[in-house]
C-alpha cells in the first residue's frame, strides 16, 4: 500500500459522533423566521390566484412578485422558476413561502392558503411525452451496412425507475441579510458556487452582494447539487423581503415527494450480430426529466456515452433525448445517467449470448475494449483497461464461473439460485471540455505565521472525506503533521471557485491542484511569514478535443473500472430474493485513504443493489409521488447484504494525485445488471428488462410461468 493510502481518523469524525457538528437546523432560532413552502397540489394548471389568510404581525407571504432580480434559477437552461410563474407544472411546485417566528403558526397559515387553479391536462407518461428539453445524436461506422449484412438482429427495450437519494439530512437552507445589503446564504449543499450564481441572479446583485457557506451536510448523492440553488434562492428572496434571517428545512415527506430523483429511463436497443460477434448497435435512450430541465443535459450526456457499454462495437448510432413530463423534476444522482444505460447494455449482451447458446461472460469478454481502442465518441482509451484481471479477481472471490454453470442446470424446489456479472466504467471528471471551458478550477493554500496551512477550495464535504483527503495530500507534500493542515467548509467569500463537488472530480482534479500547490509552497516556504499560493486547472496535452455539437472526442480523460457479481436465492413462495453474496472489484486508481475509499465502494455497491431490487418509487394517476416515507420506500441495510466484499484494483492515472482518479460514483453503476442476470438465472432463464425488480415482479413471473 502507498504511504498516502494508509488510513487516518477522519478530521470530522469526532465532532460528528459527539454531536458537536452544526447543521443548518442546529443554528439558534432566536430572531430567525421559519419558512414553509406552499406547494402546488395539481400536476399542471394555471394559477388564477391565492387566497391568503390574514397574517399576524411579523408573518410574511413571499411569491414571484417579491423576486428583486430574475425569477429563474441558474442551472442549465434556467427554466426552473424561483417561485411559480402563471402555471404550475408538477405536484409540489413552490407557489409561495410563508415566513414567521413560530413554525406551528407558519404551518397553519400555509395550510390555510387556498390556491385557485384552472386545471390543464398533464403529461405524466414517459412514453407519451413529446416535448424535448435536450436531443443528442452521435455515432460512427456504417450502421445500416452492418444490419444489412447481419446474421441476426436483436431488438429489446429496457426500463428503469426513480431512485430517491435518501440522504440522512433533508434539504435545508438559511438566508441572513448582512450590513451593507449583502446576503449570506448557508445550508446543506454540494456546490457553493452554483448557489452563489443562482442567488446573485435572483437578487439582481453583483458577485459581492452574496456569499454562500456550506454547512455540515448530511449526505448528498447528487440530490444536493442543483436543488440547494432553488431553495437557496427561495430563502434569499424571503429574507430580502422580510429583512430578517429565514430558514427553510424540509420534513422527510416533503423532501421525498418534491425534490429531485434519478431519471427514469426507456432504452431501446437494436443490435446486429455477424459470425457470433456484435457488429452494430442502434440505441435510443429516453430520460424522463420531469417538469423542468435542471441537470438533465449532462445526465443524459453521460448516459448515452455509456450506452454501448465497455464493448468494442465497430458501428454505433446513439440517439438520446430528455423529455418533459408534469412530474417532479429529476436531477443528479450518484452515477449520473450511467446506471440506466449500463443496465440496458449488460442485459442486452446477456440476452444475445443466451440466444446464441454461448456463455454470457465469454461473450462479453470477446467484445471488451482495450487500451488504444476508440471510445463511443471517437475518443481513445488512453490508459490500460484492467477488466480481464478484475474478472479473474471476482471469479476467485466467489467461484463465479463454476456457480454460473451449476445454476444454469434445471432447478426444482422452493428455493432457486442464480449468479450474474456486470462490467462497466465511470468517466472521471466533467464530460467533454467542461473542466477546461466551464469550470476553470482554481485552488489555493494559505500558510500562516505559525506554520499551519489552510486549504482554500470550494469542494464540499458530503461524507466522502474531502476534509481529510485534501489535507492528507498537502501534508504529505509539505512533510507536515496532518494536524497542521486543515480544510474548513467552503465560504465563497473566502475561497476560490475550484468547481462543484460532482462528477467524481474533486479528488482527481482539485486534489492534484492542491498537490502541485503544496510543491510550490514547499519550494517557497519561509518560516514565520504568511504566504499564499494558487494553482489553476490545465487540460492534459494527450486529450482529443471534445466537441459537444458533434459529440466527438475524449469525453473523459480517464475511466474508473469495475466488475460486479451478485449471487442470490429466490424463495418461489414469497418472491423474496436473498442476496447470498455481492462481490466488487473497483479500480479508482490510488486510494488516498484506504478506509475512506472502501467505505465509498461498500456504500455505493449496496445503494446500487437497492436500485436493482427494492427501491421502487412511482407516481399515482394524478402525478403525485406515492412513496414519501421510509415506511413505503425501502432502502437496503447491511442486514440485507451481509456478505458484501469489495476489492481495490489499482491502475494509476498519471494526472491524478499519486495516481488517484474518480471514485465516488463508480460503485453504484453496475449493480442492476449483475442483480437482474442472477434473477433471470434463478427463475430458469426468463428474459427480464426492467429495474428495480421486486418480490412482486418475481411472483408475477412465477405465476405466469405456472399458468
Amino acid at each position: 500500500m502507498e504511504k498516502i493510502s494508509q488510513s487516518v481518523v477522519k478530521k470530522d469524525h469526532a465532532p460528528k459522533v459527539s454531536g458537536r457538528s452544526i447543521y443548518v437546523s442546529d443554528y439558534p432560532s432566536e430572531g430567525v423566521l421559519c419558512g414553509k413552502l406552499l406547494h402546488a397540489k395539481v400536476a399542471r394548471a394555471k394559477v388564477l390566484g391565492v387566497e391568503v389568510p390574514e397574517l399576524p404581525e411579523g408573518y410574511f407571504y413571499v411569491d414571484a412578485k417579491d423576486v428583486p432580480g430574475d425569477n429563474n434559477v441558474n442551472i442549465v437552461l434556467d427554466d426552473t422558476p424561483v417561485y411559480c410563474r402563471e402555471t404550475v407544472e408538477y405536484i409540489g411546485e413552490p407557489i409561495a413561502m410563508i415566513c414567521g417566528p413560530d413554525p406551528k403558526v407558519v404551518e397553519q397559515l400555509r395550510d390555510a392558503c387556498k390556491v385557485n387553479y384552472e386545471e390543464l391536462e398533464p403529461v405524466l407518461d414517459l412514453r407519451a411525452a413529446q416535448e424535448k428539453f435536450f436531443d443528442y445524436n452521435f455515432g460512427h461506422g456504417d450502421v445500416e451496412k452492418a444490419f444489412a449484412e447481419a446474421d441476426k438482429v436483436y431488438e429489446e427495450e429496457f426500463e428503469t425507475g426513480y431512485q430517491e437519494q435518501a440522504y440522512l439530512e433533508t434539504q435545508g437552507m438559511m438566508a441572513e441579510p448582512e450590513e451593507g445589503g449583502r446576503m449570506f446564504v448557508h445550508g446543506s449543499a454540494q456546490c457553493a458556487y452554483y448557489i452563489h450564481g443562482a442567488v446573485m441572479r435572483a437578487l439582481g446583485c453583483g458577485p459581492t452582494g452574496v456569499h454562500i457557506l456550506q454547512d455540515v451536510t448530511g449526505g448528498g448523492f447528487g440530490g444536493k447539487e442543483a436543488f440547494p440553488s432553488i431553495l437557496g434562492c427561495q430563502v434569499a428572496v424571503a429574507a430580502h423581503k422580510c429583512k430578517k434571517p429565514v430558514r427553510c428545512v424540509f420534513d422527510r415527506r416533503e423532501d421525498m415527494e418534491y425534490t429531485s430523483k434519478r431519471h427514469p429511463s426507456l432504452c431501446r436497443y437494436k443490435v446486429a450480430v455477424k459470425d457470433g460477434k456484435v457488429t452494430a448497435m442502434d440505441i435510443d435512450v429516453k430520460f424522463n426529466a420531469g417538469a423542468y430541465s435542471t441537470l438533465s443535459a449532462v445526465v443524459l450526456q453521460r448516459g448515452i456515452i455509456a450506452a454501448p457499454g465497455i464493448y468494442n462495437v465497430p458501428n454505433i448510432r446513439v440517439h438520446g433525448w430528455a423529455v418533459k413530463t408534469n412530474t417532479s423534476p429529476c436531477g443528479a444522482y450518484r452515477g449520473f445517467g450511467a446506471p440506466q444505460t449500463f443496465f440496458a447494455v449488460e442485459m442486452m449482451m446477456d440476452h444475445i449470448a443466451r440466444d446464441l447458446g454461448v456463455d454470457s461472460l465469454a461473450f462479453k469478454e470477446a467484445h471488451l475494449v482495450k487500451q488504444g481502442d476508440t471510445t463511443s465518441t471517437c475518443g481513445k482509451y488512453h490508459f490500460p483497461v484492467p477488466i480481464p484481471a478484475m474478472i479473474e479477481e471476482i471469479d476467485k472471490a466467489c467461484d463465479y464461473r463454476k456457480k454460473r454453470a451449476e445454476y444454469a442446470k434445471p432447478q426444482t424446489g422452493r428455493y432457486r439460485r442464480g449468479i450474474g456479472m456486470s462490467m462497466y466504467f465511470h468517466g472521471a471528471g466533467f464530460t467533454g471540455s467542461g473542466e477546461r471551458d466551464l469550470i476553470k478550477a482554481v485552488a489555493k493554500l494559505r500558510k500562516y505565521k505559525d506554520g499551519t496551512v489552510e486549504v482554500l477550495a470550494s469542494n464540499g464535504e458530503i461524507g466522502q472525506g474531502l476534509r481529510t483527503t485534501f489535507p492528507k495530500i498537502v501534508a504529505h507534500e509539505l512533510n507536515l503533521p496532518l494536524d497542521k493542515v486543515y480544510y474548513n467548509h467552503p465560504d465563497t467569500a473566502r475561497v476560490p471557485d475550484s468547481g462543484p463537488t460532482v462528477a467524481s472530480r474533486s479528488l482527481m482534479v482539485v486534489g492534484e491542484l492542491l498537490r502541485r500547490a503544496a510543491i510550490k509552497l514547499r519550494e517557497q516556504w519561509v518560516d514565520g511569514e504568511e504566504q499564499e499560493v494558487e494553482e489553476r486547472f490545465k487540460e492534459p496535452d494527450f486529450l482529443i478535443p471534445f466537441y459537444i455539437d458533434k459529440f466527438e472526442g475524449d469525453a473523459y480523460p480517464t475511466y474508473a473500472w469495475s466488475v460486479n457479481a451478485i449471487e442470490l436465492e429466490i424463495d418461489t413462495y414469497t418472491g423474496v430474493a436473498k442476496v447470498l453474496g455481492a462481490y466488487g472489484s473497483f479500480d479508482v486508481g490510488t486510494p488516498i485513504d484506504y478506509n475512506i475509499v472502501m467505505g465509498q465502494m461498500e456504500g455505493g455497491f449496496l445503494q446500487g443493489i437497492g436500485y436493482a431490487s427494492i427501491e421502487k418509487m412511482d407516481y399515482d394517476a394524478k402525478g403525485r409521488i406515492r412513496n414519501n416515507s421510509f415506511s413505503d420506500y425501502l432502502i437496503p441495510t447491511t442486514k440485507d447484504v451481509p456478505n458484501l466484499k469489495c476489492m481495490l484494483h489499482v491502475e494509476k492515472y498519471p494526472n491524478g494525485p499519486y495516481g488517484a482518479k474518480g471514485a465516488g460514483e463508480l460503485p453504484l453503476v453496475g449493480a442492476p445488471g449483475a442483480y437482474l442476470e442472477a434473477v433471470e438465472q434463478a427463475l430458469g432463464g426468463v428474459t427480464l428488462n426492467h429495474a428495480p425488480f421486486t418480490a412482486e415482479d418475481t411472483l408475477a413471473v412465477i405465476t405466469k410461468e405456472a399458468i
